[in-house]
């Protein structure tokens, strides 16, 4: 299969790891899980896989690239994946072969024991892989893909506890880093989030009898599961028939939930801690026009991520909103080879200036996140050649100036713009009037913490704004990445 090529836009968007979805108790579960899937299609695009448990047939897989509505819908793939319990994942590749992955890459993973057979999805990264795999190849061990979360597979292999549940927890208390995991035995259904909390896990119930496991509330929505609670940071639980029971297995510790899930990773329509993410973005624009107020004639963003800044920067500031950039919903990724003549189309692929609206305005652009600013400029350039009088650029995070290690795909250190230049060399590099980002405190206060962030103990992970790594990433400071010096 010929692979996805990139589309230029979507190069400087920082992109998700994974969504994970488990289903138990229901006719048929991995019709769910594909729902489901579908639904946290936004945290992987790049390709999909189901295991499903039926008593008579064990246990069935399918793999594909591709969007789940490609591959997840047809009956000759579902027919073959029967069972009352069943997990899925999607997938970017943040770890082992980027943007060539094999189809061995593509989880849930997969391993037969001695009690019986269990399937694992994995969403986030390991920090301790690398030497993770030294350790279990030197030891024996024989693997079959690039991805860090095999690890947790040979861990399982080597432990010598005698339940899967058990051996999960083993394993887990050897990795470092940041997972949610979704697991299925023959009868249980596991969720398992890491001490940090730093990648969601909800719990749903489907019905009197069924349960879901999901990155997201939005993927309980489109199966109709109510929502029962997030997994706590550092929680397990395993679910067998209708009996849900919680352990943890991890040393306490304050949880450091990843902050740009609510700035961008996460859908609008997603509940995290109790609070909508729509709600959260659209305070992001209403402290942003508090922080950089402009004079300006006109508020548009840079769908779809920067919408709700949009909508709050413009409440606040009583400045118009308007949709002065069109978003072409079918562009998906590039559907011709990337020549040069269309490299430099780039971004008119996939968004449109309405010129009309923009001729002669002052506009304020919100956009979610820079990265490396590549977009930024393409998109300062089609406004001003739609005519604008003035351009400003609102940014709905801090300067993006860290790589993120437990789950997202960041360029490295120096091709972030933030990391080489200041705010005015960024805006002077970019091309614009003006260029403002929310501050840190700016963000955590838009995140529900009244008193912004507490230096000393921040609620969140914001390690690619700030430096600071909640967890050691082991493996990269092996490899001469150098930490933040301490302030």
């Amino acid at each position: 299969m010929r692979p996805f090529l990139s589309h230029p836009f979507d190069d400087d968007k920082l992109k998700e790891e994974c969504g994970i979805f488990g289903a138990i108790g229901m006719t048929d579960a991995a019709n769910f899980v594909a729902l489901g899937l579908h639904a946290l299609q936004h945290r992987g695009q790049e390709a999909g896989g189901i295991v499903s448990y039926h008593p008579e047939h064990g246990f069935n897989s399918a793999r594909r690239f591709g969007y789940v509505r490609d591959n997840f819908t047809k009956a000759d793939v579902m027919d073959t994946l029967p069972g009352e319990l069943a997990i899925g994942h999607v997938r970017y590749s943040t770890a082992g072969s980027k943007g060539a992955t094999a189809i061995r890459d593509v989880q849930p993973f997969f391993g037969e024991f001695s009690m019986g057979g269990c399937a694992i999805a994995h969403n986030g990264n390991l920090t301790n892989a690398a030497a993770l795999r030294r350790e279990l190849i030197e030891r024996g061990s024989i693997f079959q893909s690039s991805s860090d979360s095999e690890c947790i597979i040979h861990l399982m292999a080597r432990s010598i506890q005698k339940t899967i549940a058990e051996r999960i927890k083993d394993a887990l208390r050897a990795c470092e880093g940041a997972f949610s995991v979704v697991a299925m035995t023959r009868t249980k259904l596991i969720g398992v989030r890491d001490p940090l909390g730093v990648r969601p896990l909800v719990l749903g119930r489907i019905g009197d009898s069924g349960w879901a496991l999901s990155s997201e509330t939005c993927a309980l929505d489109i199966i109709g599961a109510d929502f029962v609670r997030e997994i706590d940071p550092g929680e397990m639980v395993v679910i067998e028939g209708n009996k849900v029971v919680s352990t943890r297995p991890f040393s306490p510790g304050p949880s450091r939930f990843c902050i740009f899930e609510k700035v961008y990773f996460s859908r609008p329509d997603s509940i995290i801690g109790g609070r909508s993410v729509y709600e959260t973005r659209r305070q992001i624009g209403v402290e942003l026009a508090k922080e950089a107020p402009v004079e300006a004639d006109l508020v548009c963003p840079v769908p779809d991520s920067g919408t709700p800044a949009a909508i709050g920067f413009s409440q606040e500031s009583g400045i118009p909103y308007a949709m002065g950039i069109i978003r072409n919903q079918y562009m998906g990724r590039t559907f011709i080879e990337p020549t040069e003549s269309i490299r430099n189309m780039g971004v008119r692929l996939k968004l449109n200036v309405n010129r009309a609206l923009i001729k002669g305005k002052r506009v304020i652009l919100v956009d979610d996140s820079v990265v490396r600013g590549t977009t930024s400029r393409k998109i300062k350039d089609m406004i001003l050649e739609a005519g604008a009088a003035e351009v400003h650029f609102r940014i709905a995070s801090p300067p993006t100036a860290w790589p993120c290690f437990y789950g997202v795909d960041t360029p490295e250190r120096s091709k972030l713009l933030a990391a080489t230049m200041s705010e005015e060399e960024m805006r002077e590099w970019i091309g614009v009037d003006s260029l403002k980002f929310i501050s840190l405190d700016g963000l955590y206060r838009a995140a529900g913490e009244a008193q912004g962030r507490n230096a000393a103990a921040p609620k969140f992970c914001d390690a690619c704004f700030s430096g600071d790594y909640p967890v050691a990433p082991s493996d990269k400071i092996a490899e001469g990445f150098e930490m933040k010096a301490a302030e």
